[in-house]
């Protein structure tokens, strides 16, 4: 092992015990929900048609309103995407005319055009505003959200937990409450896109209304192959379902042919999983910020989502590393990844990850729009040992010895 690498466990040894003692409490909340639901093998079996009174789905949707302690949850393999999630949520929400406030600065790329776009069905197209609050530093700015919000009375506020692409660290849950706590006293919904920070802390934002994530991140333990979830009050969770899939029939329909064993499956694991990517996390930020390069998180920090983001300034830098990253994957370690017009985004975007779940970002990988400053946003690793590994591969790939 490189002597940077070993060097770096030493001193992330605290740390670590911090990350494991977590992962514990975690595992036991999800354990006491499979318990407590009496989850069965005729939990896991397919549906087709119509899928009335699928137990797999209905139950799926009881386990994680109790493990993210919320009234109540849509969990399916229909939802393609976080950003689909987001998307179901934010249109089940809000109404014509109403407004839309993001408090935590400009949403993430992909939901750029969900929001401001022209003629897609776009929540502009359908007379929904827009207001955006900036980060100061980094960190919400609680007054001018208190004046925003007071400014434009919006209906639904949207809180961003991880960073996204910016160089800034993610929100604590403690962080989301001290703005939802404003917002409802001003008589606001609030929704969380939780993605990235599941099982990061003992606790979700469950006192919002509304927390959606996408099931090839943490919540899926790396082995369910598609899905997203929306957790949240019986009341929003109400409203949204008409939009997931018609307002006549709600949830009382959606089969999925393959097997729920995966999503059952992986949430159990998740906790674990989640710890993995944490360790993996810090131990690039421990090494690479020893290098001289600036990252995030500390490695003294309280963790709040898996991503480690590290500032290369440079373009040829930051596609290199990318390039390592894929490298030492598991799956297609042979393609090399290059900068490409991917939908969804305004820049070029270099994705490295070399998945068994395709795009899986619980996995080990790596991604980055192509402009300045060059910033890689590297999360995942189903198992730290993996997480090593890479580290190795970049070092070796730098020329450090």
């Amino acid at each position: 092992m490189h002597r940077l690498i070993e060097q770096a466990l030493n001193n992330l040894s605290e740390s670590f015990k911090r990350v494991d003692t977590i992962a514990l409490d975690n595992q036991k909340k999800v354990l006491d929900a499979f318990i407590k639901n009496r989850i069965a093998l005729r939990h896991f079996a397919p549906t087709s048609g119509y899928g009335y009174d699928d137990v797999g789905r209905d139950t799926l949707n009881k386990m994680f309103a109790d493990v993210f302690c919320t009234e109540d949850a849509i969990v399916s393999p229909l939802i393609a995407s976080g950003t689909h999630a987001l998307t179901i949520a934010l249109f089940g929400l809000l109404r014509p005319g109403q407004t839309l406030l993001c408090a935590t600065g400009k949403p993430y790329d992909t939901l750029n055009d969900v929001i401001f776009g022209d003629g897609i069905g776009s929540l502009k197209d359908f007379g929904v505003e827009c207001a955006i609050v900036p980060l100061s530093g980094g960190l919400p700015d609680l007054e001018a959200i208190r004046a925003k919000i007071s400014e434009v009375q919006p209906s639904v506020v949207a809180l961003q937990r991880s960073r996204g692409y910016d160089m800034r660290p993610a929100l604590s849950v403690a962080q989301l409450r001290e703005i939802t706590d404003m917002a409802h006293k001003a008589g606001c919904k609030v929704m969380v896109d939780n993605c990235y920070g599941e099982f990061t802390e003992r606790t979700e934002p469950s006192f919002a209304d509304v927390i959606v994530g996408s099931l090839i991140k943490n919540p899926g333990g790396g082995i369910a192959p598609t899905g997203g979830y929306i957790c949240g009050s019986s009341c929003a969770i109400k409203q949204i379902e008409g939009r997931f899939t018609s307002p006549s029939i709600g949830r009382e329909v959606g089969s999925y042919a393959g097997d729920y064993r995966l999503f059952y499956q992986g949430l159990f694991l998740a906790p674990h999983v989640t710890a993995q990517s944490i360790k993996t996390a810090l131990l690039f930020t421990e090494v690479f910020s020893g290098l001289g390069y600036q990252t995030l998180p500390k490695s003294t920090d309280a963790v709040d989502d898996i991503i480690c983001s590290v500032n290369f300034n440079d373009k040829q830098k930051l596609i290199d590393f990318c390039k390592t990253i894929q490298s030492v994957s598991p799956v297609d370690s042979f393609a090399t990844p290059e900068p490409w017009d991917m939908p969804g985004y305004n820049d070029r975007v270099i994705m490295a990850a070399g998945a068994f779940v395709q795009g899986s970002s619980i996995e080990l990988s790596c991604d980055a729009p192509i402009r300045p400053p060059y910033t890689a946003y590297f999360q995942g690793g189903l198992t730290f040992e993996h997480g090593i590994l890479a580290v190795e591969s970049c070092l070796k790939a730098l020329g450090i010895n």
